[in-house]
């Protein structure tokens, strides 16, 4: 994926959700970027980067997240607070709908179902557990209004990394800083592998103190 594409939140994954994450570690004074690992992968190998849209509804309701396919732009990442809610706010219906309309995937604070069709869709979801139990419809939400989702602030137009190993937020102002970066972070570890291919430790490479390690390790 192309340098621009990036910095226009591109839909193709970016870089590893660990790699985000330690990028914006990086910057020293960043907020917490990385969402609770509580919220999961609903399907193993979903992976999805992409600019997020932000929704705030009701726990047990899921009208806002019909409306939020109608607003949310294509490439968009729906990024959901429903209050951890244990209901299957999200299914096949709605993940049909959403790649009808470009959507690029969902992390939602709150419950899904029919994760076996979502994998069989490809449609990467991200959420806090799968649930059988039903919903309402009858609040529609607020839409593209900032939100926090188990901690972390997400306003529209940030840049959602996420992966099996987790879900990262990073700040719309502060994609370029990222970026940089987690590109300087990726051919650095490219090196260490390569390093590490041809013999050499990794308590060599990183520098550690290995004076007490027994001579026959």
């Amino acid at each position: 994926m192309t340098r621009e594409a990036a910095r226009g939140h591109s839909t193709a994954t970016l870089f590893e959700a660990a790699t985000a994450q330690w990028a914006c570690d990086g910057q020293g004074d960043m907020p917490e970027c990385a969402v609770d690992p509580t919220i999961k992968a609903a399907w193993p190998g979903a992976t999805v980067a992409g600019r997020a849209y932000t929704v705030r509804g009701t726990g047990g309701d899921n009208l806002a997240l019909h409306r939020a396919l109608l607003c949310a732009q294509p490439g968009d990442v729906l990024v959901v607070d429903l209050q951890g809610s244990r209901h299957g706010h999200w299914g096949e219906i709605l993940a049909v709908a959403a790649q009808a309309r470009g959507i690029a995937g969902l992390v939602v604070d709150g419950g899904v179902r029919d994760r076996d069709e979502m994998c069989a869709l490809g449609f990467p979801v991200f959420s806090r557990n799968d649930t059988v139990r039903g919903t309402i419809k009858a609040d529609r939400g607020d839409l593209g209004t900032e939100i926090t989702l188990t901690g972390v602030r997400v306003v529209t137009g940030d840049l959602v990394v996420a992966d099996t190993d987790g879900v990262v937020i990073i700040p719309r102002h502060r994609v370029d800083a990222v970026l940089d970066e987690a590109d300087a972070r990726v051919i650095k570890e490219r090196h260490i592998l390569d390093e590490l291919r041809a013999g050499r430790t990794s308590i060599e490479l990183y520098g550690f103190d290995g004076e007490d390690l027994p001579e026959d390790r």
